[in-house]
């Protein structure tokens, strides 16, 4: 009987714990999770951010869409993975202000090339002053179209098999076909990482009419059972999957 009791016990201190707002994820430094102690605690220990970056998240933090930038901490992770595996080819999809971008950038060889994929004119126009002051503007190659069409050029092109490393991170309905089209433009051994994976935990049971959420709870279980990568999905931010091209 004390035995069931501790487990009711536990139950009922993690749906508590729940309601308190509290769970595996805790949201971004700069955005929703930036009031949590231990968030903040992980990033004045281990986050080192190049100057120009700091100055470009200060300038997207006076976007209205700002919760859209990657976390500080997130793109780290991203730019040592970049590091690791010597990478020096790079796709995102999504670039908005361009944080990403430049940080994937700064971890590459002068020789490094990063194909940025965005929409909005006035996006780039706020990132190129800061991939100019880095440096790595003749790294970060930019195509203002739909990313779709990009991925196709760079198929038409010859370029399958020869990237390092894919973001994806732009409009979450076309989230499968970004992941089928980035798998065959990886090479093996490479990387995808899939960012909003866990969608503030909308994907625990998404509404009927919630049409992202439903797409990424179905991209969700089918890496899962892909044969074709290894993955991790972490915690990290809204969710973080590392998807590893077998």
């Amino acid at each position: 009987m004390a035995a069931d009791n501790n487990a009711l016990f536990c139950i009922a201190l993690v749906l508590f714990s729940g309601l308190l707002g509290h769970s595996a994820f805790v949201g971004k430094s700069h955005s929703g999770g930036k009031e949590d102690l231990v968030l903040q605690y992980v990033v004045n220990n281990s986050l080192r951010e190049h100057p120009v970056l700091t100055k470009l998240k200060l300038r997207t933090l006076d976007d209205r869409w700002s919760g859209m930038m990657v976390a500080s901490e997130e793109a780290q992770l991203m730019a040592n993975l970049i590091r690791l595996i010597n990478g020096t080819k790079a796709i995102e999809i999504g670039m908005y202000t361009g944080y990403n971008a430049l940080s994937m950038a700064l971890a590459m060889a002068d020789n490094g090339r990063v194909v940025a994929c965005e929409i909005h004119q006035a996006y780039v126009d706020i990132a190129r002053p800061f991939f100019q002051e880095a440096g790595v503007d003749h790294k970060i190659e930019v195509r203002l179209q739909e990313a779709v069409k990009t991925l196709d050029e760079l198929l038409q092109a010859g370029e399958a098999g020869t990237f390092d490393f894919v973001f994806i991170d732009a409009d979450k309905i076309n989230y499968d076909m970004y992941y089928e089209k980035s798998l065959e433009l990886i090479r093996t051994k490479g990387i995808i990482a899939i960012d909003n994976v866990l969608w503030s935990g909308r994907v625990l049971n998404p509404a009927e009419d919630d049409a992202s959420s439903k797409a990424l709870d179905a991209l969700n279980k089918k890496l899962h059972k892909d044969e074709r990568i290894d993955l991790s999905m972490l915690t990290m931010a809204d969710g973080l999957t590392i998807a590893i091209k077998r």
